[in-house]
């Protein structure tokens, strides 16, 4: 691997600016007193610099979605986010480096027992708009209705406040939303599993190389599995599979 062309394509400014979608609670977890991010996702990209020998430019991004429409501008080098295919279409993924639940949450006393119950007609589900569950229930979802909310919160407050049928969202998310909710029930089972990965603009064939093998010796080596640990969300967060 020729690490000085992966450089020229990855760091071209001599920093590796690294997007970071700051609405992943599992993956950033805190600031530090700078006011920067930290958790699995910014370690991610540390490290990556730290191969490199290039210093590291964390930014921010409020969700998935402004930070992918931030590539169009060229406003980082690697960005932390889920793979999807749509996303897929202008970035190049990486395998995931870790994986989360995505489900159904549903209040007490409905006739929703199950995942399969949950399309049909009447059935109104609540989602964070341009989340990366929210892209495949637009892909799959064929007979519900999507409500789709600019925060996760806000989702959680329109299921409360509005009646609706069902709040979509990542289990360990949904697992604390269920703790407010007497009698609520999330559903056993998961409609897809997020995979999180890193990724960089098309085009980039070295680059996307040293992306993939840094992601999978990472897992191999246990560099994700002691992220995991370091920032407590060990249960929530799972390392992916090798690829």
């Amino acid at each position: 691997m020729n690490l000085q062309l992966v450089r020229q394509q990855l760091a071209p400014t001599g920093v590796l600016r690294a997007g970071i979608n700051m609405s992943n609670f599992l993956l950033v977890t805190s600031k530090d007193a700078e006011g920067l991010p930290e958790g699995v996702s910014p370690a991610v990209a540390r490290a990556i610099a730290e191969q490199l020998s290039v210093p590291v430019q964390l930014i921010s991004y409020p969700g998935p979605g402004a930070l992918a429409d931030a590539l169009k501008e060229g406003a980082w080098d690697i960005g932390n986010i889920a793979n999807e295919k749509e996303r897929a279409k202008t970035i190049c993924f990486s395998p995931a480096y870790c994986d989360i639940q995505a489900t159904y949450l549903v209040p007490a006393g409905s006739a929703i027992q199950k995942i399969e119950d949950v399309d049909k007609p009447n059935v109104r589900i609540v989602a964070k708009e341009r989340s990366a569950y929210d892209l495949w229930l637009t892909e799959n979802i064929k007979h519900a209705t999507i409500i789709r909310t600019k925060s996760i919160d806000e989702s959680f407050k329109a299921f409360c406040d509005e009646g609706y049928e069902v709040l979509a969202g990542l289990r360990p998310k949904l697992l604390d939303e269920a703790a407010k909710l007497p009698g609520s029930t999330i559903l056993s089972g998961s409609f897809t599993v997020i995979g999180q990965s890193v990724g960089c603009k098309r085009g980039l064939p070295e680059a996307a190389t040293f992306l993939h093998q840094f992601v999978e010796e990472a897992k191999k080596s246990g560099l994700i599995s002691g992220l995991i640990e370091k920032y407590g969300v060990q249960g929530k967060l799972e390392t992916a599979a090798s690829s």
